[in-house]
């Protein structure tokens, strides 16, 4: 059974930013995108660099390493080298918190 766990301050993830944490010891990568967050693990499923470190345009994070990159919405790769998509949690804001659901 999945469970809601606390992520951070919501003000710490900006529109347009993204951040590492570790709830639970799980590394996953945050996104703001036109005020909707959105959360996947933190390695590239290519290179296993970590996600959180790479620069995001729009919906789509470039992985630091090799600069392929992810949709943030669905964890898809779309640009080479990557090409296995890597794993997406639902992610909300709530009383000024993020939340996940691992």
């Amino acid at each position: 059974m999945a469970d809601w766990v606390d992520a951070c301050d919501a003000a710490e993830l900006g529109d347009g930013d993204v951040i590492g944490v570790a709830p639970k010891g799980i590394g996953l990568a945050l996104y703001r995108v036109d005020g909707t967050i959105y959360a996947t693990e933190d390695r590239c499923s290519h290179g296993l660099a970590s996600l959180s470190e790479g620069m995001l345009d729009g919906c789509n994070i470039e992985c630091p390493l090799h600069f392929g990159t992810f949709d943030v919405r669905t964890g898809e790769a779309t640009a080479a080298p990557c090409s296995v998509a890597i794993k997406t949690f639902k992610a909300e804001e709530r009383d000024g918190r993020i939340f996940v659901e691992l």
